[in-house]
C-alpha cells in the first residue's frame, strides 16, 4: 500500500469520527479512550499540515519537536546582505571558568582568626612593620555531599534497678527536638518535587537506597501543612500582581487524571464541552519585583487573566498584556493594551531559513538590530520613557523598512501568499500593530520569553510525572511553583524562604504582605528577636 493510500484511510468526516469514537468508548478504559480521542483529532490535523506545504523530514521534525537553535548565524550561515550593518564578532571573556566563592550564598561560612598574630602587632619578619587586617580574607571551600533528606538517631541509655525494677532513661538532648520531622524535610520535598521536577516515587527510591526511607505517602503528608501555611502569601501575591502595569501570560497542556475519570466530584465541575486542561503562567510586577503565578485547570490563559483582573483597582488604567496571537488569550471582561510576542513572529521565519535563506536572513537581521537596541537600554538601565525614546530613534526606522519590504514581497507577487514564507509574512503584517507596541507605549516589552521560560517548570513536571492525580494536587503544585520561581526571579534562596514560611506561620498569617520573597528577612528578624 502506498503512503498516500495509508494516509487516505485516516480521512474521516466529522460524523465518521464521532461514530468511530462511540464504538471505541465501550471497548476500552476511560483513560485509553481519552488517548485515542486525542490522537483522532491530532492525526488528521498533522496530515493537513503536511499536505498544505511540501514537508521534508527536517520540517516535520521541526514541527513536532521545535528547532534546536534560533540563532541567525547558525540557521542562515550565508554572508550578510549588502547594506546590512556588520555583526560584531563575539569575544569570549577570559577566565578560569570556576564558580566564584561569592556565589556560595547558601554555604555556612566560618571565620578563622590567626592563632598567634593580631592586627596592630609588630611584624614578626621585620622589626619596623605593623600588621594591618586585609579587606579580603583567604578563602577555602570544602564541599560535601549528603542525601536530600538525612536522619539522626539518638540512643538514650536505660538503667534498671534489679531490686525494685524502676527504669532510669538518659534525658533526650535538646538538639533532638520535639518532632520526628523537622520543617526542612517538607521544604526539601517541595523544592525537589516542584522546583526540580523529581516525582515522589523517584525521591522515595533514592532515599531507600541511601538508608533513610521516605515513602511517597509520607512526602505528601509533609507537603500539605507547608502549603496551608503559605496560602496567605499566595493570595497576597495574586492581589498585588493584579495591580501590575504589565502582565505576561502563556499556557501549556497539563493532564489531571481525576478530571478524566467519569463520575468524579471534580470532573462534575468541568464543562462537558471542555476537552483539555492547562497550566497557565501569569507573570506580573510588584514595583520592580517580578511575580510568576501558576494556575492549573480547564481555564485557558485568557480566562485566568480575567480572574486576576477582577482584583485590580478600578482607578488604574488598563495594563499592557503581552501574549501570543491566539484568541483564547484575550480577556472577555476587561480592556487591556494588547501586545504580541515578536519572538513568535521571528520563529515563523526560523523554521523556513533553510528553504528561503536570503529572505529569512533579511527579516532575522532586522529583528536582530531591534533586539540589540533593547539590550542597550537594559545595560544602560534606562527608564521606560527613555527606553521608548531609544527605540523610536533607533528601532523605528528599521521596523518601517522591514514592514515595507514585507508588503513588497506580497504586493509585488515575489512570494506565493499560501506558501510557508507567504504565511510567515502574512502573520507579521496582520499583527504588526501589536507586534510593534514597544515603539508607541512606554514599558511595552518585545516578546513573551520570560513567561515561556517560566512555563518550563510546569513542562518539567509534566515530563517527569506525566500528570497530576487530582485537582487539589494541581493547586498545591501551582502554589509551590509560584513561590519557588518568584524567589528565583528575585534572586532569593527558595529554601530559606520556604523555611521562613514553615517556622513563622502565625506571624505570616497576620501580615502576609510583610512576608513576600523580597521583604521577608526584616519580618523574620523581628520574629526571631521577639
Amino acid at each position: 500500500m502506498s503512503a498516500a493510500a495509508r494516509f487516505s484511510q485516516f480521512r474521516m468526516t466529522e460524523g465518521q469520527q464521532t461514530a468511530f469514537l462511540e464504538r471505541v468508548r465501550s471497548r476500552v478504559s476511560a483513560e485509553d479512550y481519552h488517548l485515542i480521542e486525542g490522537m483522532s483529532h491530532a492525526l488528521p490535523e498533522l496530515i493537513g499540515l503536511i499536505e498544505q506545504d511540501p514537508m521534508s523530514l527536517r520540517k516535520l521534525r521541526h514541527l513536532l519537536f521545535g528547532p534546536k537553535t534560533e540563532k541567525t548565524d547558525q540557521i542562515c550561515p550565508e554572508a550578510p546582505l549588502s547594506g546590512s550593518p556588520p555583526v560584531a564578532e563575539k569575544v569570549k571573556a577570559k577566565g578560569h571558568g570556576r564558580t566564584k566563592a561569592g556565589a556560595y550564598t547558601g554555604a555556612r561560612w566560618v571565620s578563622v582568626s590567626h592563632p598567634q598574630l593580631r592586627a596592630g602587632m609588630g611584624c614578626p619578619s621585620c622589626p619596623k612593620g605593623t600588621l594591618r587586617q586585609q579587606k579580603s580574607p583567604s578563602v577555602i571551600l570544602r564541599i560535601v555531599g549528603t542525601p536530600p533528606i538525612s536522619a539522626t538517631g539518638y540512643q538514650m541509655e536505660r538503667l534498671r534497678c534489679d531490686t525494685c525494677g524502676e527504669v532510669f532513661t538518659a534525658p533526650t538532648p535538646s538538639e533532638a527536638g520535639t518532632q520526628k520531622y523537622a520543617a526542612s524535610v517538607g521544604v526539601t520535598v517541595a523544592l525537589l518535587r516542584y522546583g526540580s521536577g523529581m516525582p515522589h516515587y523517584r525521591l522515595a527510591r533514592l532515599q531507600q537506597s541511601l538508608g533513610v526511607p521516605r515513602p511517597e505517602s509520607t512526602q505528601w503528608e509533609l507537603l500539605l501543612p507547608l502549603a496551608q501555611q503559605a496560602q496567605p502569601v499566595l493570595q497576597e501575591l495574586i492581589t498585588q500582581a493584579a495591580q501590575s502595569p504589565l502582565i505576561h501570560h502563556d499556557d501549556t497542556t497539563m493532564r489531571i487524571l481525576d478530571l478524566r475519570r467519569p463520575g468524579s466530584a471534580t470532573a462534575a465541575q468541568m464543562d462537558p464541552q471542555r476537552k483539555g486542561t492547562f497550566t497557565s503562567n501569569l507573570l506580573a510586577y510588584v514595583g520592580d519585583h517580578p511575580v510568576a503565578l501558576y494556575f492549573t485547570g480547564w481555564q485557558h490563559a485568557g480566562e485566568n487573566l480575567t480572574a486576576l483582573l477582577r482584583q485590580r483597582a478600578l482607578d488604574l488604567e488598563p495594563p499592557i498584556q503581552m501574549c501570543d496571537a491566539l484568541s483564547r488569550n484575550l480577556s472577555s471582561e476587561f480592556q487591556t493594551i494588547l501586545a504580541n510576542c515578536l519572538s513568535h513572529g521571528r520563529r515563523e521565519f526560523v523554521s523556513l531559513a533553510k528553504d528561503f535563506p536570503v529572505e529569512c536572513r533579511q527579516v532575522l537581521e532586522s529583528l536582530g538590530q531591534v533586539y540589540r537596541v533593547d539590550s542597550e537600554s537594559k545595560e544602560q538601565q534606562m527608564s521606560p520613557e527613555q527606553r521608548l525614546a531609544h527605540h523610536q530613534t533607533h528601532s523605528q526606522p528599521v521596523m518601517e523598512r522591514l514592514q515595507s519590504w514585507l508588503r513588497e514581497q506580497i504586493d509585488g507577487k515575489h512570494v506565493e501568499p499560501n506558501s510557508g514564507l507567504g504565511q510567515a509574512i502574512g502573520y507579521m503584517l496582520r499583527h504588526w500593530e501589536k507586534l510593534t507596541l514597544f515603539l508607541r507605549k512606554a514599558g511595552a516589552p518585545l516578546d513573551n520569553n520570560i513567561s515561556e521560560r517560566a512555563l518550563k517548570m510546569a513542562i518539567l513536571h509534566r515530563k517527569n510525572s506525566l500528570s497530576y492525580k487530582t485537582l487539589h494536587g494541581a493547586r498545591t503544585g501551582d502554589l509551590f511553583m509560584t513561590l519557588i520561581h518568584t524567589c528565583r526571579l528575585n534572586g532569593v534562596n527558595p529554601f530559606d524562604y520556604l523555611m521562613a514560611i514553615a517556622t513563622a506561620a502565625d506571624s505570616l498569617r497576620l501580615v502576609p504582605k510583610s512576608w513576600l520573597p523580597w521583604n521577608y528577612p526584616k519580618s523574620l528578624d523581628k520574629t526571631d528577636s521577639s
